[in-house]
């Protein structure tokens, strides 16, 4: 077995985790003061920021989860799946966040979320968990935006200091709750300019650049981030496209048969940003990104690719 290749850099992934609970399948909504009965449950670590860091682990990439955590019965078992963040972690006196989700007959799901831990996360506590100084090739990713409220209030300052302390950042915004308006694109505005990757799939990359077609969104996009970044729109079963500077890719996903979507865009976020950390080139990262996604979504309980099959892609290339 070879070696894996050595690297000094980290991967920060700042942001929600809560606790998912998915029952399936529901076929009718009950009555009211009824009781339905259905056939599977699940009980995992959720949020955009969990479900990342679980790829992350699994494909043995050096990152760190930045979060906080509530004070209830979840919350030592949060923290025992990520002993090497969790320590870290401020715990506020509240519920844990907690997602609960219903399977319906077409695969589509409907979510119910309390707000728990996660609106309480603060740009300190974040601060307080990332190094004064960044390593050469460290990046950022930040991912919930518009859960975290209390840490959204404070993107822009975050991001500046971020920037400041030498990280390469990374945002995958999600869709906003209340759906995107021309003053919530204004207020991002403020921090995208401090943005060197966005990685959004292809309905929130329209919506945010507020245009028809993912090519006038991501060149309307570019112009308001950081030199040298890029816009990448993951496009399910399409695969993935990047755009940069004098620059555009796409890489097409494999037909899999699909069990489990949820986390697909996390999952592709942590193939696509372990790339990176290892010095890889941007093409090589959409490859991993697509990859570990598909491995996700088709695969239950979820399995990952591990680190030696997708530096074989490299070799092949």
């Amino acid at each position: 077995m070879k070696a894996k290749p050595d690297t000094h850099t980290t991967l920060y992934v700042v942001g929600n985790i809560n606790v998912d609970l998915i029952m399936s399948t529901l076929y009718e909504w009950p009555k009211k003061g009824t009781e339905a009965m259905l056939e599977s449950s699940s009980l995992r670590p959720g949020g955009s920021a969990g479900n990342c860091a679980l790829a992350l682990a699994a494909l043995e990439s050096p990152y760190r989860l930045v979060a906080n955590q509530g004070n209830d019965q979840f919350t030592g078992w949060l923290a025992s799946l990520f002993p090497e963040s969790a320590p870290y972690w401020p715990t506020y006196d509240c519920e844990t966040s907690l997602t609960f989700g219903v399977t319906h007959p077409d695969h589509e799901r409907t979510f119910f979320s309390n707000q728990g831990h996660i609106v309480r996360l603060s740009m300190q506590d974040v601060l307080a968990q990332v190094p004064e100084m960044a390593q050469p090739g460290d990046w950022v990713l930040l991912c919930g935006t518009w859960l975290c409220t209390t840490l959204y209030a404070e993107y822009p300052q975050l991001l500046a200091t971020l920037k400041q302390r030498g990280y390469r950042i990374a945002v995958d915004s999600g869709w906003p709750p209340e759906d995107w308006s021309d003053a919530l694109r204004e207020q991002a505005n403020k921090w995208l300019k401090y943005c060197d990757a966005l990685l959004l799939n292809e309905v929130e990359t329209l919506g945010f650049a507020n245009a028809k077609t993912l090519e006038s969104a991501a060149k309307n996009l570019l112009e308001q981030m950081a030199d040298n970044a890029f816009c990448v729109a993951k496009c399910g079963p399409d695969g993935a496209r990047l755009w940069a500077k004098d620059l555009t890719l796409y890489q097409q996903a494999e037909p899999v048969e699909v069990v489990d979507t949820i986390g697909a865009g996390d999952s592709f976020n942590a193939g696509f940003l372990s790339a990176l950390i290892y010095g890889l080139p941007p093409a090589t990262a959409l490859q991993w990104g697509v990859r570990v996604a598909g491995c996700a979504i088709s695969s239950s309980p979820r399995q990952y690719p591990d680190w030696q099959s997708l530096f074989g892609l490299v070799e092949k290339i």
